[in-house]
């Protein structure tokens, strides 16, 4: 009689010890302390918001980076037993070619977006934005004015503004796509086109190696204004670069980074926990006060190196149009390159 009774509390032991052990896992949406996160994003964003997450949640993320073409491909790899719970990064166009890698949720936090940012297909969070803008050397620019694209065409600026190339930048490309629609309205039209052609003729022929050469040999003085992006503009000034930023009075493209829950998430609980925290005034605050990053909240809180959307003449991309015809755009513009050399 003991033996039997004392089988049986072994049986209620091993019971009770494999409940316990289950709530370590969520492949039910249950209670778990892990989120396995697939980032392409920078390390001052990954050291800034995985800590502050951990800390606020007592959840502990396993963190994978690579390039997001990459990790795209890689989920898409294993969505039979999907390892990744996040995708935290990667452009929204992007998102919607794996749409079918992704949960549906949308955050409770979602309502605190600007316009344009919220979380219209119902599995894409954005959570950041950069702009293309206007640097210029503020040591170097005298009396030239420059307020916007049109004054680039200033024939005392010939051979001193900075650009990359839109065939192998895609800062240079999203500059190329604002510019046609700023200035043409949309991105086909004669007006956008015969601007780009000007422009080109006004840069006389010179193309920096990359997008970071662009932005640099401005900071550094060795051209009065460069054509590049927000997010390493805003670094010159936040540091005290004799620099300014301009954007365009003619309108600005920003682009959301955007994240997503992964298909059959083994911690969804968790992961819509992350998905809520980068969209969170917490998040949102710190995006905006110590990097040099775009918050999406209306109320995050923005440091004196970053404008306050209010302040630009915001115009809105095409998205879909522009995805369906890069190489057409690239090809165009690589044929006014070519003419004028």
């Amino acid at each position: 009689m003991k033996r039997k009774v004392l089988v049986l509390a072994m049986v209620s032991i091993l019971v009770i010890g494999s409940l316990v052990g289950c709530g370590k896992t969520d492949t039910a949406g249950g209670s778990s302390d892990k989120l396995v996160v697939y980032s392409p994003n920078s390390e001052d964003i990954i050291n800034l918001i995985i800590p502050m997450f951990e800390k606020e949640t007592g959840i502990k993320v396993e963190l994978i980076s690579a390039g997001t073409g990459e990790l795209l491909k890689r989920i898409e790899s294993e969505k039979e037993n999907p390892y990744a719970d996040v995708m935290f990064g990667g452009s929204h166009s992007q998102f919607v070619q794996y749409a079918d890698l992704f949960e549906e949720y949308v955050s409770p936090n979602d309502e605190y977006l600007v316009e344009g940012a919220q979380n219209k297909l119902g599995y894409t969070t954005s959570y950041i934005a950069d702009g293309s803008c206007l640097l210029v050397n503020t040591d170097l620019i005298g009396d030239i004015k420059i307020e916007g694209y049109e004054d680039l065409l200033n024939p005392e600026l010939k051979g001193k503004i900075a650009g990359a190339d839109p065939a192998s930048s895609s800062s240079a490309f999203a500059q190329l796509t604002n510019m046609l629609l700023a200035m043409g309205g949309d991105y086909t039209s004669d007006e956008g086109w015969d601007y780009v052609t000007k422009l080109v003729e006004n840069m006389d022929g010179k193309i920096a190696s990359g997008s970071g050469a662009a932005h640099k040999s401005v900071a550094d003085g060795e051209y009065v204004v460069a054509l590049t992006y927000e997010d390493p503009s805003a670094s010159y000034v936040r540091d005290g670069a004799p620099v300014k930023i301009v954007y365009p009075k003619e309108g600005t493209v920003f682009l959301n980074a955007t994240s997503g829950i992964v298909k059959g998430s083994k911690n969804l609980e968790n992961a819509k926990k992350f998905i809520d925290f980068t969209i969170s005034k917490e998040a949102q605050d710190a995006f905006g006060t110590q990097l040099t990053t775009r918050p999406l909240r209306k109320d995050a809180e923005l440091g004196d190196h970053m404008t306050p959307f209010e302040d630009i003449y915001l115009i809105e991309e095409d998205v879909d149009y522009v995805n369906e015809h890069k190489q057409e755009i690239v090809e165009r513009y690589i044929e006014i390159f070519t003419s004028l050399q």
